[in-house]
């Protein structure tokens, strides 16, 4: 199958631009992976530490501002506790639905009861006269949701470091293949690179000093390429030229050998002369001609 030149710098070409796009695929296949896993992280697990600790704020408000309505004898602001209960209560149904670690749904089940109870007894203490019983009730319901929304917060800081490792280690591991990646598509590059150059400089080398030596009359030079491209037609036109011009020197030579008599007289010789460099100098000039030729082949 013929291949021209202008095929193989295009084929060249599609080549180096394959291996870009392989780097560019896998570059941008290991950074989404990344992403993905840090944002897994900021997504999920951080937002339920969020959540955890925004809940346990709302229990301690409530808690001290009851407190401090007992030990002041005062009715506690219910507009404040109410706030309170609501924000608790939208961040529990927040962190419903953003499940993320295994046992979590049934810690935040056991929050949910927990709160139901809390919210009760908070109830029940604007209605009435706060005891100290009532109060230390309260104390220990609020101590064992407080402690569960801890386990809420420390399970997910936990899944944090835990992913935020992982992330390094793939961070790490993808570049490594990358390097490894990017090295051998160097490598091949290069090659394919040299490769070609080498192909086209050879060739030009080649016919460049057949060129100058058919300038220098050597008619004997010849043009051998492999291959299937403009490079061999023009060995082989050039081949051609060259035993054209070898053939006609040598016909040349044997007519004027022929034409000129064995006896030519003294006075003649001057004429002789004369025609001989005439000859040569047709001769220079075609020579030129045809490396003029040449060039324009080139």
């Amino acid at each position: 199958m013929k291949r021209s030149i202008g095929t193989r710098f295009t084929m060249g070409m599609i080549f180096l631009f394959l291996i870009i796009l392989i780097l560019a695929v896998f570059s941008g296949y290991y950074m989404n992976k990344l992403s993905q896993k840090t944002s897994a992280i900021l997504k999920e697990n951080y937002l339920s530490v969020v959540y955890s600790r925004e809940m346990s704020e709302g229990i301690v408000s409530i808690n001290q501002e009851l407190t401090a309505g007992f030990l002041r004898n005062r009715n506690a602001d219910s507009s404040e506790i109410g706030m309170e209960l609501s924000q608790i209560n939208k961040s529990l149904l927040a962190e419903k639905n953003n499940i993320t670690e295994p046992g979590e749904d049934k810690l935040v089940s056991d929050i949910e009861n927990e709160f139901k109870e809390f919210r009760l007894s908070v109830f029940k203490l604007f209605n009435s006269s706060i005891s100290p019983e009532e109060l230390l009730s309260l104390q220990n319901i609020t101590g064992i949701l407080y402690e569960k929304l801890l386990l809420l917060s420390q399970m997910n800081g936990n899944a944090i470091q835990s992913k935020t490792d992982d992330a390094k280690s793939y961070s790490n591991r993808a570049t490594t293949q990358m390097t490894i990646l990017a090295s051998f598509c160097f490598l091949i590059g290069m090659s394919f690179t040299f490769s070609f150059a080498s192909y086209f400089r050879q060739r030009f080398f080649q016919l460049y000093n057949g060129i100058k030596e058919i300038d220098s009359n050597n008619f004997d030079q010849h043009l051998y390429f492999d291959g299937n491209d403009e490079f061999f037609e023009i060995s082989l036109v050039f081949n051609e030229m060259a035993d054209k011009l070898k053939e006609n020197k040598r016909k040349m030579s044997v007519t004027l050998e022929k034409e000129i008599p064995a006896d030519i007289r003294s006075e003649n010789s001057d004429e002789l002369k004369r025609m001989l460099s005439r000859l040569k100098i047709l001769e220079e000039e075609a020579a030129a001609l045809i490396s003029k030729i040449g060039k324009n082949r080139v």
